[in-house]
């Protein structure tokens, strides 16, 4: 009879382990970019096309769409639930006017500098002239105007719902789209009509509350195979665009991506600075966001990260994140409304030889400042655009010129954009005396999904203390400075 016997492991000699950083969500991110980066340079060389893709073009367009409509499919109920939501927890506040007015104050602020760093970089850079490009057929999209944009305010319907048919050999196709602006309207008027009905609306305002937690853990969980859609999103990028079809508007591309690195790199630092706060620790709590945003493309699918990371990481209270955050994602873009459209109206006049002055330059920083709100709901800022352009008389033609590398413009837009809804409610909330700077200066470890199980670094308390939070944020927001 054979004995077999077993040896067993040595005890302390783990398995193979990944390096700590190496399982952080920014690490990940960054290494989904170098992936899709050398997929995409795959697919476009070995002949990958927009209208013509190959097997890996394909599958690279594939999970990046894919990826962007499970981003987009939360989009309504979460504006709704969280608009309401953050309305309601502003009841216990006796400052809650003060904070929405200092809010919008800041967000026209930076909007303003925005702008006025795009109109410098126009003037200067003259990324209009002598481009070489001829002129194409005029721009078939619709034009923006004011009066349009304040009918476009009031919903049709409950749902802000809006549906298109289009008949294409005898086959009608039916295509249901949401108007997020209406949907805001919508949640604010709710909201604010459940404080008005008081006790007889708890119930309500329990079961909105439910929701909002319900499906905030349905992004977390789509936020969290992010590095997977970015590899997609990129690559898809690189295969359709590559980096020959910029060149030919390379220098306007340069200069919306100087602005929009001024105004991240230099502006959001000198504010942060000029308040008391830490640079380096704005930037390694936000970035999360940020990156999220540059693939995603998506002020609105990157909020639950972008609300999470302001609260946790910039120790925002969450009675007051949760309104400011919100409103930021629909209204408050530096990128998208404020240098792009001041660099893309000055190129397009320059392009078609129409000589600006000074009143127009008023007029671009006007509408800058004043109609961020019409790009919520948007994929870029082509409205944002055709906006400025109608409102300064400028050919709208000029439009079609810029719309074959408006993706790859759009991803540094929305990062600044996501940049700026982090840092205005800091600066208020540190400004009112309501900002946990423990929390703020706190270490990182790179994961904003860490405190799912353990809560933020500044609370020693288990994650069942999260339950007593809103309160606790009210009764701090009650306390701030007059």
């Amino acid at each position: 009879m054979t004995t077999q016997t077993s040896t067993p492991a040595t005890a302390g000699k783990p398995g193979f382990q990944l390096p700590k950083w190496a399982g952080s969500f920014g690490f990940q991110i960054i290494a989904a970019l170098i992936v899709g980066l050398g997929l995409g340079l795959l697919a476009k060389y070995t002949g990958s096309t927009k209208t013509n893709p190959n097997a890996l073009g394909a599958t690279l367009q594939t999970i990046g769409s894919s990826y962007v409509s499970l981003l987009q499919t939360a989009v309504v109920p979460l504006i709704f639930t969280a608009v309401v939501s953050s309305i309601s927890n502003l009841r216990a506040v006796s400052n809650a006017a003060r904070l929405a007015w200092n809010t919008l104050l800041w967000f026209a602020i930076t909007s303003l500098i925005a702008v006025l760093i795009g109109i410098g970089l126009g003037v200067l850079l003259q990324p209009g002239a002598g481009t070489g490009i001829t002129q194409q057929a005029k721009y078939a999209g619709k034009s923006g105007d004011w009066w349009a944009f304040l009918i476009g305010l009031f919903p049709k319907n409950f749902l802000g719902l809006g549906a298109s048919t289009t008949v294409t050999d005898g086959v009608a196709t039916t295509a249901v789209s949401f108007n997020v602006l209406q949907i805001l309207v919508i949640a604010i008027a709710v909201g604010i009509a459940a404080l008005k009905v008081g006790k007889a609306a708890e119930p309500f305002l329990n079961l909105n509350a439910s929701a909002l937690a319900v499906i905030q853990k349905v992004l977390w969980w789509i936020i969290r195979i992010a590095p997977l859609g970015t590899v997609g999103l990129i690559g898809n990028a690189v295969a359709v665009y590559g980096w020959d079809t910029i060149g030919s508007l390379g220098k306007f591309a340069f200069a919306i991506y100087v602005g929009l690195a001024l105004v991240l790199f230099v502006v959001y630092p000198i504010l942060v600075r000029s308040h008391g706060l830490s640079i380096k620790q704005y930037f390694s709590g936000v970035w999360p966001a940020v990156q999220l945003a540059f693939v995603s493309r998506s002020s609105v699918g990157t909020l639950p990260l972008t609300q999470r990371v302001t609260e946790r990481s910039l120790g925002v209270p969450r009675a007051y994140a949760s309104f400011a955050v919100p409103l930021g994602a629909t209204t408050k873009m530096d990128g998208c409304a404020a240098i792009y459209p001041a660099v893309s109206a000055i190129f397009v006049a320059q392009f078609f030889g129409i000589q600006l002055d000074i009143t127009q330059y008023l007029l671009i920083a006007l509408v800058s400042v004043l109609g961020s709100a019409a790009t919520a709901g948007t994929t870029g800022a082509v409205v944002m655009l055709t906006l400025t352009l109608s409102t300064l008389g400028l050919p709208l033609a000029g439009v079609g010129l810029l719309l074959a590398i408006d993706p790859i413009l759009d991803m540094g837009r929305t990062a600044v954009n996501v940049a700026g809804q982090a840092l205005v409610p800091t600066i208020v909330a540190k400004r009112q005396g309501i900002l946990d700077e423990a929390l703020y200066n706190a270490p990182r470890n790179g994961d904003p999904f860490s405190d799912d199980v353990v809560d933020a670094p500044a609370a020693a308390a288990p994650v069942d203390a999260d339950a007593n939070a809103p309160a606790a944020d009210g009764r701090e927001l009650a306390g701030a400075k007059a």
